[in-house]
């Protein structure tokens, strides 16, 4: 995946929303304030607007780049399930998001940095791609040198799984569903999404 250059800040304000998890006094002030400031005047956005924002919202959301979100567009439409609920499944089990979601990582790109430089197994065997999709019953541990990490120390002191679709027991995390609609904790309309790809 190409480095993302825009600062984040800034791409969370283009939504009006935290997509990172990083927080702070700074960005909750100017949260409400798109990139540029307020620009009074500006016309209702098209359907097409709409759509292409929603799409380009879920991939900042997950950190990837297009070709890669019309990979994922592709599956889902060939699972034979309904296409935005089959997408934003996939989305949710790439394994940087799942290490985010268990509370070893504070955000997707904290998680997804661990993964690459090798210290996330799946099932006792190192994975180094982000992108790998976890299944139910997959187990996921850390390294003895990512425990050490104050960081992560930290957030498995502070959070645990939100989602019923895993579970974390100590260090150790597990797969044991399906991710479920219902719980995805931001705001997106994938009906906009599956109308951009079926126009």
């Amino acid at each position: 995946m190409g480095a993302k250059r825009e600062p984040r800040h800034k791409t969370s304000r283009r939504y009006g929303m935290d997509l990172f998890g990083t927080g702070g006094e700074s960005l909750q002030r100017r949260l409400n304030v798109p990139p540029g400031g307020r620009r009074p005047g500006v016309r209702r956005p098209t359907e097409y607007a709409r759509q292409l924002r929603e799409k380009q919202k879920v991939k900042d959301i997950y950190g990837i780049r297009e070709a890669q979100f019309l990979r994922y567009v592709e599956q889902a439409q060939r699972s034979g399930e309904p296409l935005g609920r089959a997408l934003l499944e996939a989305l949710e089990r790439r394994l940087d998001n799942v290490v985010y979601r268990l509370g070893f990582a504070r955000t997707r790109l904290m998680a997804r940095q661990m993964i690459t430089h090798g210290q996330v197994q799946v099932n006792g065997v190192t994975v180094t791609i982000g992108s790998y999709l976890v299944s139910p019953t997959s187990r996921i541990t850390l390294k003895k040198r990512a425990l050490e990490m104050p960081v992560v120390q930290e957030e498995l002191a502070s959070r645990q799984p939100t989602v019923s679709w895993l579970r974390r027991v100590e260090t150790a995390g597990e797969v044991i569903g399906r991710p479920r609609r219902e719980e995805i904790d931001f705001d997106v309309d994938e009906s906009l999404i599956v109308a951009f790809y079926t126009r």
